[in-house]
């Protein structure tokens, strides 16, 4: 077997690197030579956010996305938000660093199942998140990320009728603060359903003054307890405007990273999951991506992200309707 072909059966650039000591110089060398742009999410390890061109939310790369000159954007995350700049960006060469690294949210949200789930309510505009799919995308009159959910549901027509997919602990927080009763779909984050209510409690009592913050795709007691509840942008700002010197943090530890170049002298307490064996939760998806599988995948420009041109220029409808509206809301 040839080693593309080797390749392509394990979903990335298995490649050796002779030069690991200068392997960040290289790839910088070589992303100025290709006009490439790495983009990184919040959950990278705290190594590729240090060299990513921009760190942000699925909103922030989303945008950065839309608006990048560059040739080839390289996306270390996770598939969809590859996707979602090929989306906004078909003329360029848009490459992730490992095909593996999918997302169980998305994953949770089928496509012929979704569309037979919105086709019993066709009365309903349908709102999906941005952690789907680009055929979810397809399906949907508009997206959000956790970042916008609010304010663009209230955008919304009170006597609108909706649906929300695919996070249902996100589509009830946003039920429970808008007053709302969007039809859910049943999908989550396997990352936010573990965190452990009681451990958390526990570490409470141990740093009681510390604060707990959590991202909206937890489960509703996790939310109920928190002081305060925002997706990964709202909460690193919030630990950074707080007085407050020491929080628990009820997201993907990945965050935390940014959270302590922000704040130095603070403390950031990962919030711990139900298994007992482990002090902080991490998506085993984010993780895939490492700075060996970013230079290679930018060496040989593989893998690329594709989207069928009939599903995005449907997908690209509600991705561009949310930076619009996110834009003239000022987020």
């Amino acid at each position: 077997m040839e080693l593309k072909e080797k390749w392509i059966k394990k979903g990335f650039v298995d490649e050796p690197i002779i030069d690991k000591e200068n392997l960040e110089n290289a790839f910088l060398k070589l992303k100025k030579e290709k006009n490439a742009v790495l983009m990184a999410h919040f959950y990278q390890e705290s190594n590729i956010q240090d060299i990513a061109d921009f760190v942000g939310d699925s909103l922030a790369l989303a945008q950065f996305a839309a608006k990048t000159d560059a040739d080839i954007i390289m996306v270390a995350g996770v598939h969809f938000m590859g996707e979602s700049a090929k989306i906004l960006s078909p003329q360029k060469t848009v490459i992730v660093p490992d095909l593996n690294a999918g997302c169980s949210l998305a994953d949770s949200c089928p496509p012929l199942e979704f569309k037979k789930f919105i086709d019993q309510y066709p009365d309903h505009k349908v709102i999906t998140y941005v952690n789907t799919s680009a055929e979810i995308k397809a399906l949907s009159d508009m997206v959000v990320t956790s970042t916008n959910a609010k304010a663009i549901v209230d955008s919304f027509s009170p006597d609108e009728k909706l649906i929300f997919g695919p996070d249902k602990n996100l589509g009830n927080y946003i039920n429970s603060i808008t007053g709302r009763e969007m039809v859910l779909w049943d999908g989550a984050c396997h990352v936010h359903e573990k965190f452990s209510l009681e451990k958390i409690l526990e570490l409470k009592k141990e740093n009681p003054d510390a604060e707990i913050i959590a991202h909206p795709e937890c489960k509703k007691p996790l939310l109920m307890v928190a002081d305060h509840v925002g997706s990964t942008a709202s909460l690193l700002k919030y630990t950074y405007t707080s007085d407050k010197k020491t929080f628990i943090v009820a997201t993907e530890s990945g965050i935390i990273h940014q959270m302590k170049l922000k704040s130095p002298k603070k403390l950031f307490i990962p919030a711990p999951p139900n298994d007992s064996t482990c002090a902080c939760n991490d998506c085993e998806f984010m993780r895939l991506n490492t700075m060996e599988k970013i230079y290679n995948a930018l060496k040989h420009e593989w893998p690329s992200i594709e989207v069928p041109e009939e599903v995005r220029v449907q997908a690209v409808k509600p991705i561009e309707k949310m930076l619009k509206l996110s834009a003239q809301l000022g987020l």
